[in-house]
């Protein structure tokens, strides 16, 4: 039997903070009690896109909320289910008025999961609300005074979280009560990890050291795998996940601005923010990028996938250090800088000639900070599938001399070779059979041998690119393209 007292629930997705959370303000606003809800659904739970560090990530996050009601006497109800089962059985508990929530760029299957639960919101008299999310606009046909209404949304009022009382929220009782009859979720995880520990109150700390200290170096070097480590604000995961608004990251770093001695490092960082609303917004406008070609024209591109270079590229043993150790990192720690990102996904598309799709979930599992607005355009535009883009193939080997000249990223991650000389751990295939008798080393057994050459590989995907770009179907593309994205 349904009870009569309303309402108001706040699905939580990306948007794991109660500060500058629109959907918590509004919810409150609306005068009936507020029920905070985390689902973990099975159908993202098993999608190739996720892994374990995504949800304990979460999990973490809803922890660092949850201590935050704890004088409130409430907590987010955290169930692991599909979406419509857990509003059913709620809505047969209490009259739902209304669901808060922001309006999400992800994955068709949340896409189609949203347009399934609109309609049970309309079949139940139930309003659901969903308000932008970090400057980022639905519905739009093409990019006109999109800089000027996204910089207008980043100097807006940010939404404090100042509940009056603890009648604003179901209360922890009635949480428990709810929770017997529904898969509720532990939210431990494993706190002996190399990965960032979600959560908006690691985030904050992350926020403040990176503008107390770290940011004076962030242009220097955000190219550098080691320095970036310390010198990139490492904010990412804190912002895919909602632990931080984009919008309390770029005012915080405006007010800092006034009195930073790098001015130029801040001005770099908040670009950076613009730039990912840009992709983000650009995904948003057309959703094929997550399975296809943003410029139609590359369709007719055919690549033979090939499971050995495949399987070498991911376990980092592909005879490059380079991208073996940027690999590897990536793998145990779940953050590698921007670079070494767009590197490893052009030797796998452009050296390996594997098709960019192939790459996309694996790196989507391994990246902690996943945003799929980020995701799908970035690896298009490193595919050079764009047909607007500049068409960047990257020499592992000159960007290793250059950002790791010491060789002490590689070392430490592809310790195999710490017995060479410096500039053989950057290309231990040069050494001779005597030099490799000298320094105890075996190339192909120590450490694989190339699997691929890098120089006529990329000759090969270079003038396929290039060529493909003076095809009719792919200019007629690219134009389409410019007209609708060019930011207006």
């Amino acid at each position: 039997m349904i009870k009569e007292e309303k309402i108001a629930v706040v699905w939580f997705k990306r948007d794991l903070r109660l500060h500058d959370n629109e959907a918590v303000f509004n919810a409150i606003q609306s005068g009936n009690k507020v029920l905070l809800l985390y689902v973990f659904e099975p159908i993202l739970l098993n999608d190739p896109h996720y892994s374990e560090r995504h949800w304990n990530f979460i999990k973490e996050s809803i922890y660092d909320i949850n201590k935050e009601l704890e004088k409130l006497n409430t907590k987010v109800l955290v169930v692991q289910s599909e979406i419509l089962p857990v509003f059913s059985y709620l809505s047969s508990q209490k009259k739902i008025k209304s669901v808060f929530s922001h309006q999400e760029t992800g994955i068709l299957k949340t896409y189609n999961r949203d347009k399934t639960f609109k309609r049970f919101c309309r079949n139940n008299s139930i309003d659901w609300i969903e308000n932008i999310n970090n400057g980022v606009f639905r519905g739009r046909s093409d990019r006109t005074k999109w800089k000027e209404d996204w910089e207008s949304y980043m100097q807006s009022n940010q939404f404090l979280f100042n509940p009056k009382s603890q009648n604003n929220f179901v209360n922890q009782e009635e949480i428990e009560s709810l929770e017997k009859n529904l898969d509720k979720l532990s939210l431990e995880t494993n706190k002996n990890t190399s990965f960032q520990f979600g959560g908006r109150s690691t985030g904050i700390k992350y926020l403040n050291s990176f503008f107390n200290e770290r940011y004076v170096n962030y242009s220097k070097h955000i190219s550098k795998p080691n320095e970036a480590r310390k010198s990139c604000s490492r904010l990412s995961p804190y912002i895919a996940w909602g632990n931080l608004s984009v919008r309390e990251v770029f005012q915080y770093a405006q007010g800092y601005r006034i009195k930073a001695k790098n001015k130029i490092a801040i001005d770099a960082f908040t670009s950076r923010l613009r730039w990912q609303a840009h992709f983000i917004q650009k995904f948003e406008m057309e959703c094929i990028m997550e399975s296809e070609s943003l410029n139609k024209g590359f369709h007719k591109l055919k690549k033979e996938i090939s499971e050995k270079y495949q399987k070498a590229w991911i376990n980092g043993l592909t005879g490059v250090p380079f991208i073996d150790a940027s690999m590897r990192c990536l793998i145990e720690t779940g953050y590698i800088n921007f670079r070494m990102r767009a590197m490893l996904v052009s030797f796998f598309i452009h050296n390996l000639w594997q098709p960019w799709q192939d790459a996309s979930k694996y790196l989507s599992k391994i990246f902690l900070d996943f945003e799929p607005g980020i995701h799908f355009p970035q690896l298009q535009m490193q595919a050079g599938e764009t047909g607007i883009n500049t068409i960047r193939i990257y020499n592992p080997i000159k960007n290793g001399l250059e950002h790791d000249s010491d060789a002490k990223f590689i070392t430490k991650w592809v310790p195999e070779l710490e017995q060479l000389p410096v500039r053989f751990r950057h290309e231990p295939y040069k050494l001779t059979t005597l030099e490799q008798k000298l320094y105890n080393f075996n190339l192909g057994v120590n450490y694989p041998k190339p699997i691929v050459n890098i120089s006529s590989t990329r000759r090969k995907a270079s003038d396929v690119i290039w060529n493909m770009r003076k095809d009719k179907d792919v200019i007629e593309e690219s134009i389409r393209i410019l007209n609708k994205h060019i930011v207006k």
